[in-house]
């Protein structure tokens, strides 16, 4: 293995030979903490791409432009690319197809090959004819010495024109943004699976959990395939080691999602504004309540799969599609299905996508109202690159969708439960605390009462965090929180302030007299106590995630003042 380094900026390049005839070409991204923006990472994140020799030569991904010196330095060390053949597109996302440019200049007589819909982008991209081969679901490239390629079409994972490609003879199965993962560091392989659990799964949630029929697709279609002991993601280490164990999981997940009742359907416009990355936030906050998402881009949509997806969705959401350029009327067409499609009791959101050329979205919104569907959320709007809380103003929209939507479910859950047992659970005493953390231009707070010491070396304590609330997304590893404790006899004001339900984007602390805690969280004026916290790891706890944090720094106000304790009667909701 070997790594060159741009120590400029923590990106560095490591490439090996993980079988053969096949490198691995890696761009470590060191320092990224966010992804498309909305979603935070903790552990940087990598590019990867792969080099097949046989008779013939392809390779499969670029990388981010980022790396542009760097990477074609590298690829120069490991194939003259003059002899390069075929040249595969997994996805046309910048990250993997960043510097397609400049292959296509380095090696002209290469073969890009890829879906339709990725042929199709690439040539409105590039602008220059190339040569080009489309390929279909079970198509086969035969490089020569044994390496016969083998594509699966797997759209929608995460972008529509996405292909898996499997080479028989070192059963390797390549799957671009599938199955990986943000993490950064220098093992090649998964060895060590505690490690990268969480990042995998917050990964699916993200970008995979919105699409989890088309993962099953997917995954049903990779059971076809010979025998597969290796996948090689687009992001993070290989899957080598627990090739099993991961695809089952993503299996499991996918599964779950899919048996949902309740569906949403989320249309947005790839490479159109920021209507990609804003539909996925919206998508991540609805999956948050246990609703299934699936999501369909207009700029390639088929009018017959609209209307069977708009057909089983008990709510929609839609991006504004451009009004005049290349994809402006296909996307016409499928808002026309859309509408023609939707029924009056279906609840209906919508957001700018940001390009220069959009649709009203209040004139969107009003068709849909004319239909008689009900806004499920307050148009959102987007006059500028969205920043870190417009990306969480999504992100709180798709919740409030969801908790909406799956209401009735919520109130059959809680009258399922035994009437002696959830009075048993009633007697659980516990605090009243107020959580509140502050991650650049985005903070967020919320009542607790789930809260106990955990540790003494170090000081630690937990903290049970419902799945959907806003705060949640707040409190990954590494992140850090002030705990608020109550006062007995001053606690009323606050519980009220923070227990009402405050519309996405909204100032949680309007009203409030705070001040900056070190870790730049705000500490409530009127708290008993604080104490400064950093999230060490994450337990999923059924719909709770159980948030085990190391304490730093604490202060009592009122030494002689008591803390608030909270009594319910049952022990079934809050």
């Amino acid at each position: 293995m070997v790594a060159l380094a741009d120590t400029r900026r923590r990106l560095t390049i490591q490439f090996s030979d993980i079988a053969d005839d096949t490198t691995a070409i890696r761009s470590l991204d060191w320092d990224r903490d966010r992804f498309d923006i909305e979603f935070g990472l903790q552990n940087g994140t990598t590019y990867n791409s792969f080099v097949i020799k046989g008779e013939k030569t392809a390779l499969i991904d670029t990388s981010h432009e980022k790396f542009r010196e760097q990477y074609l330095d590298v690829l120069a060390g490991v194939i003259n690319p003059a002899e390069l053949d075929y040249l595969i597109i997994s996805h046309t996302e910048p990250d993997h197809s960043g510097l397609v440019k400049d292959i296509l200049a380095l090696a002209p007589q290469v073969t890009v090959v890829g879906s339709k819909v990725a042929i199709q982008f690439l040539e409105n991209w590039v602008h220059t004819p190339f040569e080009k081969q489309i390929v279909k679901n079970g198509d086969r490239l035969d490089l020569g010495k044994g390496h016969i390629l083998e594509f699966v079409i797997a759209p929608n994972l995460h972008w529509p024109d996405t292909i898996f490609t499997y080479d028989s003879k070192t059963q390797i199965l390549y799957t671009c943004d599938a199955f990986g993962m943000h993490y950064c560091d220098d093992h090649t392989f998964d060895e060590d699976l505690d490690l990268i659990l969480e990042d995998f799964q917050y990964y699916y949630d993200c970008l995979m959990g919105p699409n989890a029929r088309s993962v099953l697709s997917a995954i049903k279609r990779m059971n076809e395939l010979p025998t597969i002991t290796m996948i090689a993601t687009g992001h993070g280490p290989l899957l080598y080691h627990n090739v099993i164990e991961l695809v089952d999981r993503y299996r499991q997940w996918s599964q779950e999602q899919a048996k949902a009742e309740t569906t949403v359907a989320v249309f947005y416009v790839s490479d159109y504004g920021f209507s990609d990355s804003l539909s996925q936030a919206i998508a991540y906050g609805i999956t948050k309540t246990g609703v299934a998402v699936e999501t369909m881009d207009l700029k390639s949509a088929d009018p017959q799969e609209v209307k069977e997806l708009v057909s089983i969705a008990s709510g929609l959401v839609i991006g504004t599609p451009p009004i005049s350029g290349a994809i402006a009327a296909t996307a016409q067409i499928a808002i026309n299905t859309i509408l023609a499609a939707a029924k009056a009791k279906q609840s209906v959101g919508v957001f700018e996508s940001g390009g220069e050329d959009s649709e009203s979205v209040y004139l969107l919104l009003s068709k849909f109202r004319d239909l008689g569907l009900k806004p499920a959320f307050l148009p959102i709007l987007v006059k500028e690159a969205p920043k870190e809380a417009i990306y969480k103003l999504c992100e709180e929209a798709g919740t409030d969708m969801g908790q909406w939507l799956s209401r009735e479910r919520t109130l059959k859950q809680i009258k399922a439960l035994d009437n002696d047992l959830e009075k048993a659970l009633g007697r659980l005493s516990s605090g009243l605390y107020i959580l509140t953390t502050r991650q650049a231009h985005v903070s967020s707070a919320m009542l607790a009462s789930w809260v106990a010491q955990a540790s003494f070396k170090p000081l630690g304590l937990t903290v049970a965090v419902a799945r959907d609330r806003a705060i949640e997304s707040l409190l990954h590893v590494g992140d850090r929180f002030v705990l608020n404790i109550l006062e007995e006899g001053n606690y009323q004001q606050l519980m009220k302030h923070f227990l009402k339900r405050f519309p996405p984007g909204a100032d949680r602390f309007e009203g409030i007299r705070t001040y900056d805690a070190t870790n730049g969280s705000p500490i409530l004026a009127d708290a008993l106590a604080y104490m400064e916290c950093e999230v060490s790891r994450r337990v999923e706890c059924g719909d709770h995630w159980l948030i085990y944090s190391t304490v730093s720094v604490g202060r009592v106000s009122k030494p002689d003042a008591s803390p608030a304790v909270h009594h319910r009667q049952v022990g079934n909701h809050y």
